[in-house]
């Protein structure tokens, strides 16, 4: 049986959890109240929770009813019914939000979407497995996972980048994973905290 093209995570397992990622945290943490976000591929909402709780207004983007049910009465969130890998047209309009948010999910023909999603100067902060991870259990499919700095080469053309990392992790579960928070385009702008 093979894995599917990409690989969300769904929240209550080993990676997804129900806290929020430390990375975004961190870099999420410094968006100003107000500010509109698009959480795409959400699971069960803990980012879009977690940022709608911080006064940003958040669009979570989900293929999982269930999934989108569990978030949908949470103050400030929007929940979107979107399947990204069946060519459904997104229903936002370029420069939407002023930040997006990726975390556990792999759909390469999605990134070029993501950069005119942002407005500019706004942030991408993305976070999944990456080449390596089949030591430590799914996604183990190469052809599923990120390679060595492929975001960096990704987010390049369009992109600043704030703050990248890659390599093994011990928690939430030990895993391989790679991870930026970049700025849509090259001028200089307030980092989040």
């Amino acid at each position: 049986m093979s894995e599917p093209i990409s690989q969300p995570v769904v929240a209550g397992t080993k990676h997804g959890g129900g806290q929020p990622s430390v990375w975004v945290q961190r870099h999420g943490g410094g968006l100003m109240a107000g500010s509109r976000v698009l959480d795409l591929a959400c699971g069960r909402g803990r980012h879009a929770r977690w940022l709608a709780d911080r006064g940003c207004h958040v669009s979570a983007a989900d293929r999982d009813p269930a999934a989108l049910a569990a978030i949908d009465a949470h103050p400030g969130v929007t929940p979107c019914a979107l399947d990204l890998e069946s060519g459904d047209t997104w229903p936002w309009p370029d420069a939407s939000f002023d930040a997006i948010v990726v975390t556990n999910y792999l759909h390469r023909p999605s990134f070029g979407r993501l950069a005119a999603l942002l407005r500019a100067g706004g942030v991408l902060i993305y976070e999944t497995f990456m080449l390596g991870n089949a030591a430590f259990g799914k996604p183990s499919n190469p052809d599923f996972l990120l390679m060595p700095g492929e975001l960096l080469e990704r987010t390049r053309d369009a992109f600043t980048v704030i703050a990248f990392e890659q390599g093994e992790i011990a928690r939430p579960a030990p895993a391989m994973v790679q991870r930026i928070c970049a700025r849509k385009g090259d001028a200089p702008g307030r980092l989040p905290d």
